[in-house]
């Protein structure tokens, strides 16, 4: 495929010899003099409903009714053109470029290493923004009846201000409006699907809210998966996705898990935010109807904004309001590991006046009256949708 000519809506384009990513069903190729397209090209030809999914998609302006701010990046990688061989033959679609240095990967703040490199003023303040918009563009989506499907750390990114957009729209789950088809999400990432996904469930916005919960739960330990561990009954390696589908999390039931050396107590989320964590890895394992919600994800996080207390001795040490002392300096004094070690303080850009676009380093104290109406229309609006639908 390299050096191939395709064609964008009929227009001729030539991809770049060498695949930004690849993986085991499509390559994304830069276009030669077009910085700010891709095109996804899938490695085995794609069949009549792929297309008339991306065709149909191409008919849709998810999200467009929804201001934002200027600098803020779209929301979604949505399909903007199909892309067909000279001959006619679809072959998959082009997209907005979302790439280093200006995107990352949500992963790529799951390690101390990578967040000193791709993002070294990122404090946990940043990391509770993050995870607001990630709440936030959850709760959006599932009320413009859109469900995530394959949502995983890999298929979002995020920039240096943390708005967040959402890769791989292809397999995203939605039925058609005008004809009624639906159009179901066949993907999934196994560290973050719920039992049901494993066993071949379809994806809803229950699945979603487990995804999310897992999430949530990384940005705010700064890298650690709920479900880590081996459990202390287990005869052979235990892997992530065993022990989601054991119901087996050391958030919830420390006592049966050996937990991996390093990782960050629960303890340092608020009471509340950990409330949800709780009951999203334990009975909201095998009970969807028990998730939290991400409505309930961005209510509580939103009240944290405005709570959360910066370190006397390391100003890039944040932490929430419940806690008596700094956790990131008694870890680092215990451990000799500084979890947020950066070389200066974080800059404190100021705040928007629409949900998302809300930078997530911003001064949390100072949030717009503007910006916390929208989000609470947003709420009152949606949260009886999002409850009702909770069960998929």
């Amino acid at each position: 495929m390299s050096g191939r000519v395709v064609h964008l809506d009929g227009k001729p384009v030539v991809l770049a010899e060498q695949p930004l990513k690849g993986g085991g069903q499509a390559a994304v190729f830069p276009v030669e003099g077009d910085h700010g397209t891709v095109v996804k090209l899938y490695r085995d030809p794609p069949g009549p409903d792929q297309e008339r999914r991306l065709a149909r998609m191409l008919t849709m302006s998810p999200l467009a009714a929804r201001p934002t701010d200027r600098n803020q990046p779209p929301e979604l990688a949505w399909p903007t053109a199909m892309a067909r061989s000279p001959e006619g033959a679809f072959l998959g679609y082009a997209m907005h470029r979302f790439g280093e240095p200006e995107h990352v990967q949500l992963v790529g703040l799951f390690t101390r290493a990578q967040r000193l490199r791709l993002f070294p003023q990122a404090d946990w303040r940043f990391l509770v923004g993050v995870s607001w918009n990630l709440a936030f563009m959850t709760a959006r989506m599932h009320h413009d009846h859109l469900v995530i499907g394959d949502f995983s750390s890999s298929n979002v990114v995020v920039d240096a201000n943390g708005f967040v957009t959402f890769l791989d729209c292809d397999s995203i789950a939605f039925t058609d409006p005008v004809t009624g088809e639906p159009f179901p999400c066949l993907m999934h990432t196994t560290d973050y699907s719920a039992p049901e996904r494993q066993a071949g469930g379809p994806a809803t916005r229950s699945s979603d809210d487990f995804a999310l919960a897992v999430l949530v739960y990384q940005l705010l330990t700064a890298g650690n998966h709920p479900f880590g561990g081996v459990p202390h009954d287990s005869t052979s390696e235990s892997t992530v996705k065993d022990n989601i589908a054991a119901s087996c999390s050391y958030v919830v039931r420390p006592d049966q898990v050996v937990i991996p050396r390093g990782t960050i107590d629960p303890s340092v989320l608020p009471p509340d935010l950990l409330t949800l964590a709780r009951s999203a890895f334990g009975p909201g394992v095998h009970a969807p109807a028990a998730r939290p919600p991400a409505e309930a994800w961005l209510r509580a996080l939103d009240r944290q904004r405005s709570q959360i207390q910066i370190c006397q001795a390391r100003p890039l040490h944040a932490y929430g309001a419940h806690l008596p002392a700094c956790p990131w300096c008694t870890r680092a004094a215990t451990t000799g590991h500084d979890v947020f070690n950066g070389p200066r303080p974080v800059p404190l850009p100021p705040p928007s006046p629409v949900p998302q676009a809300e930078p997530a380093g911003a001064r949390f104290g100072a949030l717009k009256v503007a910006c916390l109406v929208a989000a609470l229309i947003l709420i009152i609006v949606i949260g009886g949708i999002i409850l009702d639908g909770a069960g998929g």
